[in-house]
């Protein structure tokens, strides 16, 4: 099998697909008949990921999808899910118990920062989280029980960047695992087992889907760890829907080509609004100005087509009225959740995630009353560029 990118993303794993139709069918059964052989039935009941059981056990669309993305991952096996906080949550109770202690970042998807504050304490595992960019930092949080150290890289929504070979380095050091979500890179732009990261994770709704269709989840790791990932899924029951599978497998075909092309607008957006006087402030990784962006360069292939900005304003009022009016007077961009889509969103993380987090909390992970997050798209970059400018040219 082809060892390049867009070749795997293509035929990887075709031989789940048993039937003579090109593109892999929707199977779209809860249940497969049993072998009459009771060996083979006894396998398939216990076998992990069997593609041919019951589909909370397998299914061969989602062992197709997983092959795919266990390959670009470089891992040797993956596991897909319902969602990407089934992935996250199942990967990490696949590993710790009660009593045991987790490193994390102060900048997490909102989603996983709520499954660490309210969730894991709630059942005896303590979790400290640590800043990103200080590598330092990690070391000195390590305790006796620690069991996993857990990173983002790049963030939601700030953008800032983990070193992904010292988080490894530390890791193995210590014989804990180490676990990123790679969501906003992709495996197009940054492949964390490079770094020596043990487990990956993604929101595969996002990037990996590329059509806002779509909510899966993916786990990719050693064989032995997946085993343990998939007895926990059996258990919490997240399987990923036959034809949200299918969805999945399709939109991975043009993942390479979708990424490259928003690679491309989302630097040279950066570029433009990094420029732009009603700016105050724009973090993106593939900037000269990103305080991280060598780092960012040296573990990155491309900076993803993720951009936080700050809108300017006299005050936090003024900049939050100013963000506001920004989305209203776009029109292309569209104000709605989740990124990776071949459209272009637009978000004020400060009003998504206000329910979810404390001001202290938000201030903690960066977030600010002028920020936005968004998410390029594959549209024409001048026809994006436009409509910033006769967005921002309304404001105050």
């Amino acid at each position: 099998m082809a060892s390049n990118t867009e070749t795997i993303l293509v035929h990887e794993g075709q031989h789940f697909n048993s039937t003579a139709a090109v593109t892999a069918p929707i199977f779209q059964t809860s249940t497969y008949i049993a072998d009459s052989d009771p060996a083979e039935y006894i396998k398939a009941a216990t076998e992990p990921k069997h593609p041919y059981f019951y589909h909370r056990h397998g299914n061969p669309t989602n062992s197709q999808v997983a092959a795919v993305v266990a390959k670009l991952e470089k891992t040797e096996d993956a596991l897909v899910f319902a969602t990407g906080m089934a992935a996250i949550s199942t990967a990490i109770l696949a590993i710790v118990k009660s009593g045991d202690h987790i490193v994390a970042q102060l900048a997490h998807y909102s989603g996983t920062a709520i499954f660490f504050k309210e969730f894991l304490t709630d059942y005896g595992i303590s979790v400290t989280a640590v800043d990103q960019t200080d590598t330092a930092a990690f070391a000195h949080a390590i305790q006796e029980n620690t069991k996993l150290i857990y990173i983002e890289t790049p963030s939601n929504p700030n953008l800032n960047i983990t070193d992904l070979k010292a988080v490894g380095e530390l890791a193995k050091q210590h014989d804990i695992l180490s676990m990123v979500d790679n969501t906003f890179a992709s495996p197009i732009n940054q492949t964390p087992r490079d770094f020596g990261i043990d487990i990956v994770v993604h929101s595969a709704t996002k990037y990996l889907g590329g059509h806002s269709d779509l909510t899966a989840g993916i786990v990719c790791g050693s064989q032995d760890y997946i085993a343990k990932v998939w007895k926990r899924s059996v258990a919490l029951g997240a399987s990923l829907a036959p034809l949200d599978s299918w969805l999945l497998l399709r939109g991975l075909k043009t993942l390479s080509l979708r990424v490259k092309q928003i690679n491309s607008n989302a630097l040279e957006l950066a570029s433009f609004l990094d420029r732009h006087p009603k700016i105050k402030n724009v973090s993106y990784p593939g900037l000269s100005s990103h305080p991280q962006h060598e780092l960012a360069a040296h573990q990155m292939r491309g900076f993803s087509g993720m951009i936080c900005i700050e809108v300017d304003g006299t005050d936090e009022e003024q900049a939050f009225k100013n963000a506001q009016a920004l989305i209203n007077n776009l029109e292309i961009f569209i104000n709605a959740a989740s990124l990776g889509g071949v459209e272009s969103l637009i978000v004020h993380p400060a009003s998504m995630w206000g329910g979810h987090h404390t001001q202290a909390q938000k201030k903690a992970s960066g977030i600010t009353l002028g920020m936005l997050r968004i998410s390029v798209g594959i549209e024409n970059i001048a026809d994006l560029i436009e409509d910033l400018e006769q967005a921002l040219r309304k404001l105050d």
